[in-house]
């Protein structure tokens, strides 16, 4: 049985294709959020509430090295989402926003769902495709 070759090209695309899917989703979150408290769809207004939780983001990429195993629930993608929240909470804390139990709890629920859910369905497609079929 011969040793599958990981090729680093696909890797890093795949790892760079999950970042921003991760980045894509944070600001979706984010958009909803600010649209559903009437919230000004400004430029400024929209970098004010999402800067946070994308440092939070990029903190639990680095934190897990998810570039290597982009795809997984358990390491990096719980974690992701665990660090994306609370460092986002802490962020927002240290500049003044508001943080209410109910923001965080809202907050969690959504990013959980968005971080970990787009994981549970490409990971077994990935899965798939990476078995080789037989004729």
């Amino acid at each position: 049985m011969a040793a599958r070759s990981i090729d680093p090209v696909k890797t890093w695309r795949t790892a760079l294709v999950a970042f921003a899917i991760d980045v894509v989703l944070v600001l979706v979150f984010v958009l909803v959020g600010r649209r559903s408290h009437g919230e000004a769809a400004s430029a400024a207004g929209i970098i004010d509430t999402l800067w946070p939780f994308l440092v939070g983001l990029l903190f639990g990429w680095l934190v897990t090295f998810a570039w290597r195993r982009p795809l997984a629930i358990f390491w990096p993608g719980i974690p992701i989402w665990l660090m994306t929240v609370a460092a986002g909470m802490l962020l927002r804390v240290a500049a003044g926003q508001g943080v209410e139990p109910s923001f965080i709890v809202v907050a969690t629920v959504v990013l959980g769902v968005f971080l970990v859910g787009w994981r549970l369905v490409a990971l077994p497609i990935a899965r798939r495709r990476r078995i080789p079929r037989r004729a």
